[in-house]
């Protein structure tokens, strides 16, 4: 476990690096996504604390993943989606293995016997809306005339990262990842 806490560590101080660099760039959407990322990291830290000390290897685990997909957001938000042809691919994938990997430990918790495919629709699901909220993102700071904080790069690009979130869930139930399994079932049986 301290080799995922000194990750964490690490990942954290380069999202501060990160945050750094988007304020002395004056990338308001580079500031406001890394700062997003910084808030979930100690979300995901917090919850021993805030829930008792149960499973903190999988708090570990789910936090340092947390923080590496916030860091790959972050560096895509200061100039990655724009230089880097598969970057948004990238991110995607591990984005949508997170939360993949989330959504399946508590299907397979809660004994749902089709957890496949509800994990696969439910991360297709949650894809949409993510491309929903950059397309009201862009309408809202249009409506404002400000930079806006989600950016979304056409129709193609959307079906392209629908596709790429189904592939980081496909990997997931492919691979049968359990690694949050122990860590929902602490959660519901703490609740």
């Amino acid at each position: 476990m301290g080799s995922l806490i000194v990750g964490v560590v690490l990942v954290v101080a380069a999202l501060v690096a990160a945050l750094y660099v988007g304020y002395r760039q004056e990338n308001t959407a580079a500031v406001v996504n890394t700062a997003a990322a910084v808030a979930l990291v100690f979300v995901s830290a917090g919850a021993p604390v805030a829930l008792g000390d149960g499973q903190p290897s999988r708090v570990a685990a789910l936090t340092l993943w947390v923080a590496v997909a916030g860091f790959l957001h972050a560096l895509g938000m200061l100039g990655r989606y724009d230089s880097v042809w598969w970057w948004d691919h990238l991110t995607h994938t591990f984005s949508a293995a997170l939360a993949a990997a989330l959504l399946y430990a508590a299907l397979l918790v809660i004994g749902w016997h089709n957890a496949v495919a509800l994990t696969l629709l439910g991360i297709l699901f949650l894809g949409v809306l993510w491309e929903v909220g950059e397309l009201v993102a862009r309408e809202v700071a249009d409506w404002y005339d400000i930079e806006p904080v989600l950016v979304h790069y056409g129709w193609r690009d959307t079906a392209l990262d629908l596709v790429f979130d189904v592939v980081g869930a496909a990997l997931v139930v492919a691979l049968d990842l359990r690694l949050f399994v122990p860590l929902v079932e602490w959660l519901a049986s703490a609740g």
